[in-house]
């Protein structure tokens, strides 16, 4: 199992576990995170999955295909380390990965 961490705007923390090959945007969806919306199912379609990945991780990720690049453009407050959680396949390296949800997802 891999551990992923959603840490809210008040900074409360949420330990989820998935499986290597599943993305952070279905645990967050299977579990009930509130901030991811997931619209577009985990598509590449929208923008409302969209989580900053914390400074030490940011590195630890492939770098976004150019779908994902565009579809963050429609992003609430994108920041350098903002991504959409449907594009991160979790992998026993990212064990532990730190995702910050957005006040919004729009």
């Amino acid at each position: 199992m891999v551990k992923v961490i959603f840490v809210n705007t008040k900074g409360e923390k949420r330990e989820l576990e998935g499986q290597p090959g599943q993305t952070a945007m279905e645990i967050a969806r299977n579990a009930g995170v509130e901030e991811i919306y997931a619209e577009c199912g985990g598509a590449c379609a929208c923008a409302t999955c969209h989580v900053y990945v914390a400074k030490e991780w940011a590195d630890k990720l492939p770098k976004p295909e150019p779908m994902e690049s565009d579809m963050l453009d429609f992003a609430v407050d994108p920041r350098p380390t903002s991504r959409l959680s449907c594009q991160i396949k979790l992998s026993d390296e990212l064990d532990g990965l730190v995702l910050e949800l957005p006040a919004s997802q729009g």
